[in-house]
């Protein structure tokens, strides 16, 4: 009985931090579906503004639980929305070109951060945020990283920076494609293909044609699936060093697979092979996204924007080449791919 007291006392603890979360989490989807902002980016920006109610006082336990353990669940039921069959569902040359993208793009954030005054830390965040799916594979990329006292900071600064990225990519490169006047295949594999986030490959390939919207919708679901092998990749990486700093130091290795990882490729693998009904896959998506916002809110209350203010001018730079880079590989590509 004691035990069972203490346990719902401490989660009695978590109501205030994760009701604040919940709150600002509905307050960003309210503005996203009446104005058309990024859900987002605004839950980390109004976040930031309440984020005195996460340093201290009953709030703490909850926002620390929304921004740690909600965030983790959010990433493993994840798995559900992603299909590794969409890898060869448009044929090899473009999962190709999606592939290399992806890859090129991690490796040339780790390589440049440093160069920007930054760790590879946040060469890898910024890098995946640019080359996967925006938000969603930041939050995702950032729950595996060894954490430190700038984690939070470098998390909110990277979804803000590739959303904002997004959302000019989704004006800009529509223009850009009528100008170079490519065929309704390259365009679809260049937005798809280049573009952060779903929503902003949707609105930019629907605005050229509904066919080039749905070829893109599809190309960016690729990139999308790719979530699954570079978390498996990054944890593994991650654990070789640490297990070496762990032999120096005597510190308690990481797990191989953290358990959300585990949970992410389960679910991504059966609906990959359709064990799993659309309905379940429909509901766990929402699930999905409502975790992820609300955990992006609760890492919203953690941060100050003074000390989002100090990531620095080089960490913007960054994020703004990693676009660059990635939109001229896939334009300088696509035309041997698509007539």
């Amino acid at each position: 009985m004691a035990a069972l007291h203490t346990k719902g006392a401490a989660l009695r603890a978590l109501g205030p931090g994760l009701g604040v979360a919940v709150m600002v989490a509905l307050a960003a989807q309210f503005v996203s579906d009446h104005y058309g902002a990024p859900v987002m980016l605004m839950a980390l920006l109004f976040g930031m503004v309440l984020n005195f109610l996460g340093e201290e006082g009953p709030c703490r336990a909850g926002v620390n639980a929304a921004a740690g353990t909600l965030l983790r669940l959010g990433v493993a039921l994840l798995g559900f929305r992603v299909s590794l069959m969409l890898l060869v569902d448009l044929g090899w040359p473009v999962a190709l070109l999606v592939v290399g993208a992806v890859v090129v793009t991690i490796l040339i954030g780790v390589a440049l951060a440093p160069a920007f005054g930054h760790g590879w830390r946040f060469g890898l965040l910024s890098g995946g945020a640019v080359a996967i799916c925006g938000a969603s594979a930041a939050v995702a990329i950032a729950a595996i990283l060894p954490r430190d006292d700038r984690s939070e900071e470098r998390l909110v600064f990277t979804v803000a920076a590739v959303t904002l990225m997004s959302t000019v990519a989704m004006i800009l490169y529509p223009i850009l494609v009528n100008t170079l006047g490519l065929s309704d295949g390259a365009a679809a594999i260049f937005l798809g293909a280049s573009i952060h986030d779903v929503a902003q490959v949707v609105g930019a390939g629907f605005s050229v044609s509904p066919e080039v919207g749905e070829t893109a919708t599809a190309v960016k679901l690729m990139r999308v699936a790719l979530l699954a092998p570079v978390l498996i990749i990054v944890a593994v990486v991650i654990r070789v060093f640490a297990s070496d700093a762990a032999k120096a130091t005597d510190m308690r290795r990481p797990p191989l697979l953290p358990w959300f990882v585990v949970a992410f490729l389960a679910a991504s693998t059966a609906s990959s092979i359709g064990y799993v009904p659309e309905t379940v896959i429909e509901a766990t998506g929402t699930l999905s996204r409502w975790a992820l916002v609300i955990a992006i809110a609760g890492v919203g209350l953690k941060t100050s924007l003074a000390r989002i203010m100090q990531v620095g001018r080089g960490a913007a730079m960054l994020v703004i080449i990693e676009t660059m880079l990635l939109g001229g590989l896939v334009i300088a590509t696509v035309g041997f791919l698509a007539p």
